[in-house]
C-alpha cells in the first residue's frame, strides 16, 4: 500500500506543475490532492466515450488526448488534441450531463482524475479549497468557450 502522504505530495506537485492552478497556494493544493487520483492510460485506450455518464474529469500530466465527436454520418472526427496541463471532462463533472465528446489516449498518458463524488466531498470537507478548484475549472472552460466563439466568427 503506497504511503498516502507521499501520494498526496506527488499529486500536489503534479497539480502545481500543470499551470492551471498557479494562483492556488501549495497548502491548498495539498488539501485538494487528497481528492484526486493518478491514472495511467495506454495509447489508443478510450478514457470515456461521447454519451457516457460524466462521473470524473482529468488533467493531463503527460501524454496527449484526442477529443473526438461523432459526425452526421456516424464517423468519429478528431476536433482537438490536448497536451500536458489541459483539463478535460470537467463540464460533465460540474453539470452532471452526459459526455459531449469521446476522449482517447493519443499517446500513453498519466492523468490526474477527479471524480464528481470526490469533488462534492471536497466541497463538504474543505469548502474554501473546493471553491478555488471549481473557480479554476470555470475560468478554464470560460477561456475555451471564448476561443471557440472567436474561431466561429473568423
Amino acid at each position: 500500500m503506497p504511503d498516502p502522504t507521499y501520494l498526496n505530495n506527488e499529486i500536489r506537485d503534479m497539480l502545481m506543475d500543470c499551470g492551471m492552478f498557479v494562483q492556488i497556494h501549495p497548502d491548498d493544493l495539498k488539501v485538494a490532492s487528497g481528492y484526486f487520483s493518478i491514472v495511467d492510460v495506454a495509447k489508443d485506450q478510450a478514457i470515456f466515450r461521447e454519451g457516457d455518464a460524466g462521473t470524473f474529469m482529468c488533467i493531463i500530466h503527460y501524454g496527449q488526448v484526442s477529443i473526438q465527436k461523432t459526425d452526421s454520418e456516424g464517423k468519429q472526427v478528431e476536433v482537438a488534441t490536448l497536451r500536458k496541463g489541459r483539463a478535460f471532462g470537467e463540464m460533465a463533472v460540474l453539470d452532471g450531463e452526459r459526455r459531449s465528446a469521446s476522449c482517447i489516449a493519443a499517446q500513453d498518458c498519466k492523468l490526474l482524475n477527479l471524480g464528481k463524488d470526490s469533488l462534492e466531498k471536497m466541497l463538504n470537507d474543505a469548502p474554501k479549497v473546493g471553491a478555488k478548484i471549481i473557480r479554476v475549472l470555470a475560468v478554464s472552460m470560460s477561456k475555451r468557450l471564448r476561443m471557440a466563439d472567436g474561431q466561429r466568427v473568423s
